[in-house]
C-alpha cells in the first residue's frame, strides 16, 4: 500500500468511530464499507466469526457487539430502519483478524486495530503496576506508624520484627523463610516485594487494624500485641478464603523495586518526548 492511501484509510477509520456511553465504537454498517464489503449479508459473516472468536476468549459479545437500530435515507427524503452492531475497538479488531485477507481494507485494519488495541493493553498494564507500586510504599507507611506505635508500648524492633512474621504466618499458613522459598524471593529482601497486589494490601488492612486495635484497647506488651496481630490476620485470611483466593497459593510477582525503576525510567522518557 503507498503511504497516501495508508494515510486515507487511517483518517477514514479514525473519522467514522464515535463515542457512546463513554466507549469508543464504530457502526458496524460503516465499518463494513471500509473494510472493502459490497453486500451486507457477505460481512455478517465475517461478524459472526468474530463474535465466536471473542466467546472463545472469554469476552462478553453483548458488550462488544451490542445490536441496535439506525435510520438509513433511501432517496426522496424518506428514511427507514435497519439494523446495525455497534462494535467496540475489540470487536473490530477481531473482525479484521477474520476478514479477507485479499483485501488491502483488511490488511490495513489488522495492523490499525492490532495496534490501538496493544497500546490499550500497555496503559492497563501500567496502571496496574502503578497500583501495586503505591500499595507496597503504603504497606511500607502502615508499618512504619505501627512500629512507631508499637515502641510506644514496651516493644522493641526486634519484637516487632517477631510480631510480624507471626502475622505473616497467620496471613499465609507458612513462615515467612517457607514462603520466600515458595515464591523464590531471595533470602535478603523482603517478601512483600514480590507480592502480588492483592497480598499487599491484604497485610496492609491486617497492619492496620492491629494499629488501631492496639490504641483503642490500650494493649501493652509483645504477647498482648503480638495475639492481637496474629488475630486480625486471621480475620483477613478467613475473608479472602471465603471468597476463594488462597494467599500462599499466589504467584509471585515481579520485583517491586524493578517496575519502580521502569515506571520511573517510562516518565522520564514521557517528559522528555513532550520538551521536544
Amino acid at each position: 500500500m503507498k503511504s497516501d492511501e495508508i494515510k486515507q484509510l487511517f483518517d477514514l477509520f479514525e473519522s467514522a468511530s464515535l463515542e457512546t456511553d463513554g466507549i469508543e465504537c464504530w457502526s458496524a454498517r460503516e465499518l463494513q464499507s471500509l473494510l472493502g464489503y459490497s453486500k451486507w449479508e457477505n460481512f455478517e459473516k465475517v461478524i459472526q466469526k468474530a463474535k465466536d472468536a471473542c466467546k472463545n476468549a472469554g469476552g462478553e459479545i453483548v458488550y462488544h457487539f451490542p445490536d441496535v437500530r439506525k435510520m438509513v435515507a433511501i432517496g426522496s427524503g424518506a428514511e427507514k430502519e435497519i439494523d446495525d452492531i455497534l462494535l467496540t475497538r475489540y470487536a473490530c479488531y477481531l473482525i479484521a483478524q477474520n476478514g479477507d485477507t485479499r483485501k488491502s481494507e483488511i490488511a490495513f485494519a489488522q495492523t490499525y486495530f492490532a495496534v490501538q488495541t496493544r497500546r490499550a493493553e500497555i496503559i492497563e498494564q501500567r496502571l496496574l503496576e502503578f497500583e501495586r507500586v503505591k500499595a507496597r510504599e503504603k504497606l511500607s507507611q502502615t508499618e512504619k506508624q505501627l512500629s512507631g506505635i508499637l515502641y510506644e508500648r514496651g516493644v522493641d524492633s526486634q519484637g516487632f520484627a517477631i510480631i510480624r512474621s507471626k502475622g505473616d504466618q497467620a496471613l499465609f499458613r507458612i513462615n515467612t523463610n517457607t514462603l520466600k522459598r515458595k515464591m523464590g524471593v531471595p533470602d535478603n529482601r523482603p517478601v512483600a516485594d514480590f507480592l502480588p497486589t492483592i497480598s499487599i494490601k491484604a497485610k496492609d488492612l491486617a497492619a492496620e487494624m492491629t494499629g488501631l486495635n492496639v490504641q483503642s484497647k490500650d494493649l501493652k506488651g509483645q504477647s498482648k500485641i503480638e495475639k492481637e496481630h496474629i488475630d486480625n490476620n486471621l480475620a483477613v485470611r478467613d475473608m479472602l478464603t471465603r471468597r476463594g483466593i488462597i494467599p500462599e497459593n499466589l504467584p509471585a510477582a515481579e520485583d517491586v523495586r524493578k517496575l519502580q525503576r521502569k515506571l520511573t525510567s517510562d516518565e522520564k522518557k514521557l517528559l522528555k518526548g513532550k520538551q521536544k
